[in-house]
């Protein structure tokens, strides 16, 4: 797999809405989007709800994220989001991922994101990558994904 490409100012953005939904000590996810598979074009924040220890899309917002996909021609290569604690996947992140191809990428950073920087984003976040036997697999975000 070659890595992706990814431009500062679309982690900036990330960053951002991830620590100020932990304000608020509220989990947050956001959608990295692409036309192809190697580079990540635009960020996407689905209308969600959260709390301190879930996020949530309803069914208007996946549609409203569906239309935006079509309208656009891109494809969702990425789910990004925030737990209050440690960065791991967790079993509700596996069941729940809006991304299911094999290749999609899942990032969670820990605690909210607060200590996240555009500098040591990937190696703060842990980075996971949907293997073609539907498993997620732990991975260092550097090897897959690359500032442009």
């Amino acid at each position: 797999m070659s890595r992706i490409k990814i431009g500062r100012g679309v982690v900036a953005a990330t960053i951002e809405r991830l620590q100020a939904a932990g304000l608020m000590g509220h989990e947050r996810a956001v959608l990295w989007l692409g036309k192809g598979t190697d580079r990540i074009d635009e960020l996407y924040e689905p209308r969600q709800r959260t709390r301190a220890d879930q996020f949530y899309f309803d069914r208007q917002s996946m549609q409203m994220l569906f239309a935006h996909l079509r309208e656009k021609r891109l494809r969702v290569l990425a789910q990004v989001h925030s737990h209050p604690g440690r960065a791991f996947h967790s079993e509700a992140d596996d069941e729940w991922a809006i991304v299911r191809h094999a290749g999609a990428l899942s990032l969670v950073l820990p605690r909210f994101a607060q200590e996240a920087t555009v500098d040591n984003f990937f190696g703060l976040a842990a980075t996971y990558v949907l293997s073609t036997e539907n498993e997620w697999k732990e991975v260092p975000g550097a090897t897959l994904l690359e500032l442009c």
